[in-house]
């Protein structure tokens, strides 16, 4: 399969969006617009359906997004300082791959950078 490389320029605002990320399909993929917003939304979808079945989801090169149950346990009212005891519930946890992390210090000491290079399909 042939490798794609995505350029993301600097972000006008500090995160990015499914909005932007549908643009960017858009623009550098050429799927037309409503194509591009579905293909966002239904890769998010995925996750999290996944997610709330109880499955892992790994991303090869990105991380690991888990399902994880905390345990009960005592809290306090920060207002009255009074006991109110904590419920077990479930929380998404991720993990970032050894290769994101690498790619994250990579960037340490170095100015924004104002491009980062994407990679779709097998490595």
């Amino acid at each position: 399969m042939k490798t794609m490389e995505l350029t993301l320029d600097a972000l006008d605002t500090p995160a990015l969006t499914k909005a932007h990320l549908a643009d960017l399909l858009f623009e550098q993929i050429g799927l037309n617009k409503r194509e591009s917003k579905d293909m966002v939304e239904a890769f998010f979808e995925l996750i999290s359906s996944s997610l709330i079945e109880g499955t892992d989801v790994k991303i090869s090169g990105f991380g690991n997004f888990q399902i994880r149950v905390k345990a009960p346990r005592p809290g306090r009212n920060p207002r009255t300082g009074e006991a109110i005891p904590i419920g077990e519930r479930r929380v998404a946890t991720f993990h970032a791959s050894a290769k994101l992390k690498e790619q994250i210090q990579g960037t340490v000491g170095n100015e924004s950078p104002e491009e980062i290079e994407w990679s779709l399909g097998s490595e």
